[in-house]
């Protein structure tokens, strides 16, 4: 048999003359493999994000046949309306697509009929007169007596009779020299004015001294229901009774002066 030769060792060819193979780099089909894995692992990632969102995007969207060949989609409304009424409409909106549904019910509005105007008659007025008040003047330590007209002079009577009545009820109007205060006329159109303090029926004589003299200011009294009534001419000097006579009096805080100088205007007695 031949005498085999140990074969030198490779790793040292300058020293027995082998020749170093580098026609193949050491490694290069492991290199291959990996990546052909790695592009593989990308390529399964792209398609797995693609379907996700293929599958997002699939329900939300409804196709809608417009007639034109075209295919549009829009997306679905909410199936309930919100709580709460906006005040804006009373009808509730539909929850589908106007073209998924059958003809829309038309809504019928009323208008609120006007009231046909009526043409005044020849002869009136269209603004109506405001009714006169009329007022009787009731004391307040002596409820059953009234202001009353005796002999062009004002007194504190008891009520009798019908012409009692009448000469107890005036005609409350602004006042002549102060509109927010007040006058009294009597039935006979005369006016009640203070003349040497003493409150009585006069004619006007259209003088400035008679204006004033016949207006009277209504101020608050110290009992529930009553007004003192001051004059335009003498501030501080109020109306009171005494010894049944209506005078005019300076004002003094007193319970009688209180009581005598409180008056309730209440409704004509006649």
């Amino acid at each position: 048999m031949p005498e085999e030769k140990p074969r030198p060792p490779q790793d040292r060819p300058w020293e027995n003359g082998w020749t170093l193979d580098t026609a193949r780099t050491p490694g290069t089909r492991r290199l291959y493999l990996a990546g052909a894995l790695a592009v593989a692992t990308i390529i399964a990632c792209v398609a797995a994000v693609v379907a996700t969102n293929n599958a997002m995007d699939t329900p939300s969207k409804t196709a809608h046949d417009d007639g034109s060949g075209l295919i549009s989609f829009t997306s679905q409304p909410p199936t309930t309306a919100p709580e709460g009424d906006s005040g804006l409409s009373s009808v509730s909106p539909s929850p589908l697509d106007p073209r998924q549904q059958g003809p829309s019910p038309t809504a019928t509005v009323t208008a609120t009929p006007k009231p046909p105007k009526s043409a005044p008659s020849k002869g009136t007025s269209l603004k109506p007169k405001p009714s006169a008040t009329y007022r009787s003047v009731r004391s307040v330590n002596y409820p059953d007596r009234y202001w009353h007209v005796t002999q062009y002079y004002v007194g504190l009577d008891a009520v009798r009779g019908s012409e009692s009545r009448e000469d107890s009820t005036f005609k409350l109007v602004k006042g002549l020299a102060n509109a927010s205060c007040y006058s009294f006329t009597t039935h006979d159109g005369k006016y009640l004015r203070h003349s040497n303090f003493v409150l009585r029926a006069a004619r006007d004589d259209g003088s400035s001294l008679f204006k004033q003299d016949a207006t009277f200011c209504a101020r608050d009294s110290s009992y529930s229901g009553a007004k003192m009534l001051e004059s335009v001419n003498y501030p501080g000097y109020f109306l009171r009774h005494e010894n049944f006579i209506v005078r005019l009096e300076r004002f003094e805080y007193s319970p009688q002066y209180l009581q005598d100088s409180a008056f309730q205007l209440v409704g004509g007695l006649a």
